[in-house]
């Protein structure tokens, strides 16, 4: 901040400068002038002009500095009362803008709400017909198409989920409720959801839970074990999924390890981005997203989402969960 104030003072201080230089010449020129008194005079004003900046630095500088420290939020109450003109000037224009951004911010928060709302809704709607269409697929006697209609009813059931989800994503933070989770009913559940399309790819499940609850959110803890069980079945094929819960080091850990065609070591980096699809997928239509929703998710759940693979032979994800007041004090903010 000092050479800022320095830069911008600096032609006041060329002028002083050159005021003390011209004196001193005008001393020498003229013989009615001591030199002496002359530098003596030059020596004082300078002393002057020293203490003169440092206490108009130190004032000068004190609302500048906070504004530089500012976190540019909305929030400008750690702002010092302008003290001149100039400060004036600035306070009234960032006044000016931030209630213009607040009333921007809050007509977007409600337009996003209502869209969110009537997708919603919509959604809902939508799990009327599919309901009654999925109870029509199971009155089928032919099993060949049974199986088909079914794996097409499921992709359409798994991308209004993750539709939804994605909505609700917006505002996780008001979702949020801890509670004790029993794991079996939950991964039984999501599994049973998955049947079809395992018989069709004669994928068996293997369930080895040690620890049988854990504390979290129901509704986003079961989101995100479909998207890994829905990944697991996607890249697997005549194999099995072991799905299995420990503890270690305090915190209970859940993996979800498949034998599928595993994951490419340069794709890994990058297999939570938004949008990200393999090069070797053998879905076609895949988004990108369920991975993605996800990790996000499990952020907002403090889980720790991790994942390895070994090209052909699987991968594990691994699900780190937090110690229970650590969960219990985020629901709690």
């Amino acid at each position: 901040m000092i050479k800022r104030f320095l830069k911008e003072r600096l032609s006041w201080i060329l002028l002083f400068v050159c005021l003390q230089l011209l004196l001193l010449f005008i001393a020498y020129l003229d013989p009615a002038i001591s030199l002496s008194s002359a530098v003596y005079v030059v020596f004082l004003s300078a002393l002057i002009f020293f203490i003169f900046l440092t206490v108009r630095y130190h004032k000068e500088t004190f609302f500048y500095q906070h504004l530089d420290e500012w976190e540019a939020d909305l929030d400008a109450s750690e702002i010092p009362e302008a003290a001149t003109p100039f400060e004036k000037i600035v306070e009234e224009r960032l006044a000016a803008q931030i209630r213009k951004l607040t009333h921007l911010a809050g007509e977007n928060r409600l337009a996003l709400e209502q869209e969110r709302d009537d997708l919603l809704s919509w959604i809902h709607e939508v799990k009327t017909p599919l309901t009654a269409l999925h109870l029509m697929i199971e009155r089928i006697e032919d099993e060949n198409i049974k199986s088909r209609l079914t794996y097409e009813w499921l992709r359409i059931h798994l991308l209004l989920d993750q539709q939804l989800h994605q909505k609700r994503m917006l505002f996780i933070e008001n979702d949020l409720h801890a509670e004790k989770i029993a794991l079996e009913p939950m991964i039984s559940h999501e599994i049973k959801l998955l049947r079809s399309w395992c018989m069709q790819k004669g994928i068996g499940f293997g369930v080895d839970l040690q620890v049988e609850e854990v504390l979290s959110d129901h509704k986003w803890l079961a989101f995100i074990m479909r998207q890994l069980l829905t990944n697991a079945v996607k890249y697997s094929g005549n194999s099995e999924i072991l799905v299995k819960s420990y503890m270690k080091h305090g915190h209970t850990v859940v993996e979800v390890h498949d034998f599928g065609i595993g994951i490419d070591p340069k794709d890994l980096p990058r297999i939570f981005d938004k949008g990200f699809t393999s090069a070797v997928r053998p879905d076609q239509a895949a988004t990108g997203m369920g991975l993605y929703l996800a990790k996000k998710a499990a952020e907002w759940l403090m889980i720790q989402l991790h994942v390895t693979s070994v090209p052909g032979e699987g991968s594990t994800f691994t699900l780190i969960f937090p110690k229970k007041n650590e969960f219990v004090n985020l629901t709690s903010m």
